[in-house]
């Protein structure tokens, strides 16, 4: 008679009786460990970075950029900063421009996502108002668009808001094959004032 040796069931299987069938077990490990390499994204380093013009913090996938340059935001001349970075053909950024009148900061945002929505042919699939970190409220867009002639499909996920005297456009925008939801949402709910 062949003796058995003994076998330690760990705590987990015990507690998932679905579980004990090697075949379970070894598709709930292949599932864990998609999920972990799927969030893993080696082409995203992300790293915190602090506003050169105003006190927040974002998370950016890869080392960003600032230039400042004067836009027209609907007949309003303001110097605007942007800091961006593109990682794995996604754009991310944050703009901003200190106006002083509340009222020409209403009407700058409006024409700020209306130029963005221009810019890529664009057709807002949803928006909704969010809470950014700090105690602002923005209007948060999912949209869809083009890129340039060629016409590729993008993306567009975007927070329009005001901080004080200041209007903010954080945005994530690329292929809708590389830029979904989740690495939107890290961007995006990362920003946070000091």
């Amino acid at each position: 008679m062949k003796s058995r040796a003994a076998v330690t069931i760990s705590p987990m299987i015990k507690l998932f009786p679905l579980l004990r069938s090697s075949r379970l077990l070894a598709l709930f490990a292949l599932c864990v460990l998609t999920n972990l390499l799927a969030s893993c994204d080696p082409a995203l380093n992300w790293r915190e970075v602090r506003g050169n013009d105003s006190d927040y913090t974002v998370l950016f996938p890869a080392k960003p950029s600032s230039f400042d340059r004067t836009v027209n935001l609907d007949g309003l001349q303001v110097m605007m900063t942007m800091t961006a970075a593109e990682a794995d053909g996604v754009n991310f950024a944050v703009a901003t421009a200190m106006i002083e009148d509340e009222t020409q900061r209403a009407k700058a945002l409006i024409a700020m996502q209306t130029a963005m929505m221009r810019n890529i042919a664009g057709e807002i699939v949803e928006e909704k108002t969010v809470a950014v970190k700090g105690g602002v409220t923005a209007i948060q867009v999912h949209a869809t668009g083009k890129a340039g002639q060629a016409g590729a499909p993008l993306v567009l996920f975007a927070r329009f808001f005001t901080h004080e005297t200041r209007v903010f456009q954080v945005i994530a925008l690329g292929p809708k094959e590389k830029l979904g939801a989740e690495i939107a949402d890290t961007f995006l709910s990362s920003f946070a004032f000091n």
